[in-house]
């Protein structure tokens, strides 16, 4: 039975959704001004382990995971470079989902964009104001009243109080309380705008997430994710938004629980940050990493799996080094599955002692550190038995973390572009034929010299009965 770690509780739960017949997954996406980071890289990649799993659990799961497509920022970065905000959003969606196909990660069921979904959001707004849980204000702007709803902190765990008295000197004096946010902001001079009951204006982030993920999954729903940096305040504003609109929905929480919870969600999945040489990642601090960057360096399936090595929750320590090691675990799986092709093998948790592991490790929270480990134990025992069954099983429970599923020398032998002294494949193989040559007319020096040539550029050797294959080291 899967577990799941509970940010609400603070606890590890049994996963029994709302509907067996229709688990329903919501995950904060992302905010499309510029190109996705590694951040943005493992939220993909861990949701599309979770989407995967629950699936192969056979849970029927709808998953949407949203785009914003209008804020502060990209109507900055629009005017910055002189595009409309839909040619720019347009541009770096694009971006997106190359990025993320790059990384091996499945669409969602729905990707709901911002400006699609106005109308919904306004909706939320008149009820959250006709139910007394917010307030338009006389500038044009519509605030939640934060103190209305007296679960507000507990996702977070910060209370009311705290939050107050840590508070900056608040110079809108439009809010009621300081500690008050917003929903509908009136529009500025040569920003776009909507009409709405409070006048021209655009929505506040928060108010879109709560107006799709209900739109898309109803008023309750399993399972939330997202980002750890999310926690506070944009989820904890969720609730409060979800929970203050629809007070039906808001009075089943307890009974979704079984204990005194306010949340229109059962389940809250955060995943941890990404440091860059045990820092937080930060453009300030200079260490900040697009998803292209280190793909230009990396094969994807390395950066796939580095991500998957570390639990979801854990902080996840970005350098070279630890994707170096990455690249060489990676390899060690790969190449046992060269070296012992592997049968057609269906898995499932009672096959073999090593799907039982495994699918203990991912039922644990989504152990995937703990069910990687279980591959290596199994790509040991295929290289002593060389069991195409064996072999098999390897490939089959790899596949469900969406890796090792590429032809294992086209994985060993990959060329990002950027191999040292041009040796691009095309290269490898004729020196690999002129060595071939030279062992021929047993010309040792010659075929030692080309060795080592290759091996100064990272390449290496392997002389079989089958003759010489290579892979990048």
């Amino acid at each position: 039975m899967l577990n799941i770690y509970n940010t609400l509780t603070r606890e590890k739960e049994r996963f029994t959704p709302l509907d067996e017949k229709q688990v329903r997954m919501y995950v904060c996406g992302m905010t499309v001004y510029d190109y996705c980071h590694l951040g943005h890289a493992r939220v993909m990649v861990v949701f599309d382990v979770v989407t995967r799993w629950l699936r192969t659990l056979g849970y029927p799961l709808t998953y949407v995971r949203n785009i914003t497509d209008i804020d502060d920022k990209i109507i900055a970065r629009a005017a910055e470079r002189g595009m409309s905000i839909n040619e720019l959003t347009d541009f770096f969606i694009q971006a997106m989902n190359e990025d993320a196909a790059a990384l091996g990660v499945e669409k969602p069921d729905f990707e709901p964009r911002a400006t699609v979904h106005i109308e919904q959001m306004i909706a939320l707004i008149e009820r959250l104001i006709g139910n007394g849980k917010a307030y338009a204000a006389a500038n044009g702007d519509v605030y939640y009243a934060v103190r209305e709803f007296a679960a507000y902190g507990q996702l977070s765990g910060k209370s009311l109080d705290d939050l107050r008295a840590g508070e900056r000197v608040e110079v809108d004096t439009h809010k009621r309380d300081p500690l008050d946010f917003v929903l509908w902001k009136a529009a500025k001079p040569n920003e776009p705008f909507w009409d709405s009951p409070w006048g021209r204006g655009r929505p506040g982030w928060h108010i879109e997430c709560s107006a799709m993920s209900e739109d898309l999954l109803g008023d309750t729903f399993d399972i939330h994710g997202g980002g750890a940096d999310l926690q506070f305040p944009h989820h904890e504003n969720e609730i409060a938004q979800s929970c203050g609109a629809n007070e039906q929905a808001h009075a089943r929480c307890g009974e979704m629980h079984g204990r005194t919870i306010d949340s229109h969600v059962k389940y809250w999945m955060h995943n941890g940050f990404i440091r860059v040489d045990n820092e937080k990642m930060s453009k300030s601090l200079g260490n900040f990493f697009t998803i292209r960057e280190v793909l230009a360096q990396y094969d994807s399936e390395v950066v796939r799996f580095f991500i998957l090595r570390a639990h979801y929750r854990s902080p996840l320590n970005y350098s070279d080094a630890h994707l170096d090691d990455a690249k060489g675990a990676l390899t060690r799986l790969y190449t046992a599955l060269k070296n012992t092709p592997p049968a057609e093998v269906a898995v499932d948790e009672n096959s073999s002692d090593y799907s039982r592991r495994f699918f203990a490790a991912m039922n644990d929270d989504f152990g995937t550190a703990e069910a990687v480990a279980v591959l290596f134990e199994l790509a040991n025992d295929v290289n002593k038995s060389r069991d195409p069954q064996l072999s098999g099983c390897l490939k089959a429970l790899g596949g469900l973390l969406g890796l090792l599923q590429r032809d294992p020398a086209a994985f060993l032998q990959a060329d990002l572009g950027s191999v040292a002294d041009g040796l691009n494949n095309e290269a490898i193989d004729a020196l690999i034929s002129q060595r071939q040559a030279a062992r021929a007319a047993k010309n040792w020096a010659e075929s030692d010299r080309i060795r080592d040539e290759l091996a100064a550029a990272g390449i290496v050797l392997e002389d079989g009965a089958g003759g010489t294959t290579w892979r990048r080291g």
